[in-house]
């Protein structure tokens, strides 16, 4: 019976990668990656021989058995498409279903974007709330910044360059004006650490072209800022519970549990919208 490796691989720069990490990829029978290309890259660098199969979100139901009974003859190594496997990639199917069947599975330690984006943006480190991949509906997005709203925390997620500016949108809408580190190209050769407001970040991505992957750091929620909600988040965050079919009843109460404001206040508000 063989292992599951988790091999956390580089974000950007290829010598980024520990030592564990090369021996435990040249030992392997076999290396599932979500990226083949991006794993033949880092194989080829470092003239690792292993054998190459892709499981990946387009494939993992079909190839979740191929993986599993290359375990049962030997060793299988897990890669993402950069940093630690498992985190925002279907990783985490295959580890649950090689737990279930028994299998060891060994974390082998590396980098990880969310972390790094974390302690470089100068914004509390000792908590933090990781979102992931930010929703492509507005909708979708908003609700999940409507929930995290009230968060003390600090918040990482991911996005795309052609949806930033939609999103910085949304986050000032729905979280107000913030402190906000926006990471681009981590440990690549056109790395930019950027570091300002939200409202800051929306009047310079107007003027410069969003290009590459970014990590977006931003800050919690702090102590009172729940008392301070202006009107236009209120409505914000009324208006996408009611857009996703919640009744007016319940919106006003959710709203009136994260803004401050009175649940009638928020109820009033509401049809106030109704009527314009």
């Amino acid at each position: 019976m063989g292992a599951l490796y988790l091999v956390g691989t580089p974000i950007g720069n290829l010598e980024d990668i520990t030592l564990r990490a090369l021996r435990i990829l040249e030992e392997v029978d076999l290396i599932a990656a979500e990226d083949t290309r991006r794993a033949r890259i880092l194989t080829q660098r470092y003239e690792i021989e292993t054998p190459v199969t892709s499981y990946f979100e387009g494939n993992k139901i079909t190839k979740l058995e191929t993986v599993l009974r290359a375990l049962g003859t030997g060793d299988v190594a897990l890669i993402s498409e950069a940093g630690m496997p498992g985190l925002s990639d279907p990783g985490y199917e295959l580890v649950c279903a090689a737990i279930e069947r028994g299998y060891p599975v060994t974390p082998i330690p590396g980098p990880s974007a969310p972390v790094v984006a974390l302690v470089v943006s100068g914004l509390p480190s000792d908590s933090f709330l990781y979102l992931g991949f930010l929703p492509r509906r507005r909708n979708e997005r908003r609700k999940l910044l409507t929930e995290a709203a009230s968060e003390r925390r600090t918040l990482i997620a991911f996005e795309s360059p052609h949806r930033l500016r939609k999103s910085l949108a949304d986050f000032e809408a729905v979280l107000g004006d913030r402190p906000l580190a926006v990471c681009r190209e981590l440990t690549k050769l056109h790395e930019e650490i950027w570091r300002g407001s939200i409202a800051e970040a929306r009047a310079h991505f107007d003027e410069v072209e969003p290009r590459g992957e970014f990590t977006l750091v931003i800050g919690g929620a702090p102590e009172g800022e729940r008392e301070h909600w202006d009107e236009r988040q209120v409505r914000a965050a009324l208006d996408d519970l009611l857009a996703q079919g919640v009744r007016r009843s319940v919106a006003a109460r959710r709203v009136a549990a994260i803004s401050g404001w009175g649940r009638r206040e928020v109820y009033r508000l509401g049809l106030e919208g109704a009527g314009d």
